[in-house]
């Protein structure tokens, strides 16, 4: 299937922001992976931030595997937002066509009306690529987007990993996180069920598609109740976040790239998902960031000043030491 940039330098800014955001987005898992290593502990990492997260980025990955992946998804994403319209909209100024076999009459039909059709001897044009300049419209997913699904599961998991083998305090996974999190798998059973007589895999597709935005929405929700409910952001790495945040805002810009490119907006609403993903991300790391510099900066602050009941032990004791040294 032909895809068709019409300006390099787009293209090129295309790729650099998407693979910016793969970066940032792929990096900012780390930071928590290295605060709970050194500190040996999960406690202030909300853990059904992490059930959430691991459901949501599996869904995100069986979307974008499938529509970058899959001809039969691709094919049925072209039939339903269509083709590059600039390039359509010039085929009927073409006069000779070059005669590709007897087969493809429905998509003919389709794409120009039955009047159109006829008009053009349109039964000797082949099937749709076949067409000389005609090229299909650009599926909304990048080779970043699976190369960051990817990741984002692998290290989801490994966090996971790190509650049992770390010191968890007495979270837990609550029971309502449990309850989301079956019926959100349920709702995608009963999807494959629905999807598997008629082949209607796009739909199936965006259907992994919604539960990874609603997820994306559900999953910040915990730990930005769990930072107000303590005042305080201890245990949980802001880095995470100011990187998210940058791969948030490349995202976006990486779908208005394209959309200016191809001069239409079916590049948003054809993946309503990953624009969703975008503003998500951004309105929740701007909450994230508030807490931790604005809203509980002083309570931090308090609480470092503060000796802990070992520090104020260690004190006496060297106290008395150079007492009795004295004496």
């Amino acid at each position: 299937m032909g895809v068709s940039w019409n300006s390099v330098f787009l293209e090129t800014f295309y790729q650099i922001l998407g693979w910016f955001a793969f970066s940032v987005w792929s990096f900012s898992f780390y930071p928590q992976v290295l605060l709970n290593y050194r500190r040996k502990s999960v406690v202030g990492l909300n853990l059904d931030f992490l059930v959430f997260n691991l459901t949501k980025h599996s869904s995100y990955l069986i979307y974008n595997a499938a529509l970058f992946f899959s001809p039969v998804v691709q094919r049925q994403y072209h039939q339903k937002y269509g083709y590059n319209e600039r390039i359509l909209g010039q085929l009927f100024h073409i006069t000779q066509f070059e005669k590709f076999g007897e087969g493809g009459q429905i998509w003919r039909r389709f794409w120009l009306g039955k009047e159109k059709w006829e008009e053009l001897g349109a039964e000797n044009w082949g099937s749709p690529s076949a067409i000389p300049g005609l090229h299909f419209k650009m599926i909304p997913v990048a080779p970043n987007d699976v190369a960051f699904s990817i990741h984002a599961v692998l290290l989801t998991a490994f966090t996971i990993y790190q509650v049992f083998i770390y010191e968890r305090g007495t979270q837990k996974v609550s029971k309502t996180c449990i309850g989301i999190t079956v019926a959100v798998w349920g709702y995608a059973a009963i999807s494959l069920i629905i999807a598997w007589p008629d082949g209607s895999w796009l739909w199936l597709v965006t259907s992994f598609n919604l539960i990874q935005v609603v997820m994306t929405a559900i999953k910040y929700i915990p730990q930005a109740w769990m930072n107000f409910t303590r005042k305080s952001t201890e245990g949980w790495s802001i880095g995470n976040i100011l990187l998210d945040l940058s791969g948030g805002i490349a995202n976006f810009m990486q779908m208005g790239v394209q959309s200016i490119d191809q001069n239409s907006l079916k590049n948003f609403y054809g993946n309503i998902g990953k624009l969703l993903l975008s503003l998500e991300t951004i309105m929740f790391d701007i909450i994230f960031t508030l807490q931790h510099y604005v809203f509980y900066l002083k309570t931090k602050v308090e609480e470092d000043k503060i000796p802990n009941e070992d520090a104020l032990a260690r004190l006496l004791n060297e106290s008395a030491k150079e007492n009795d040294e004295k004496i």
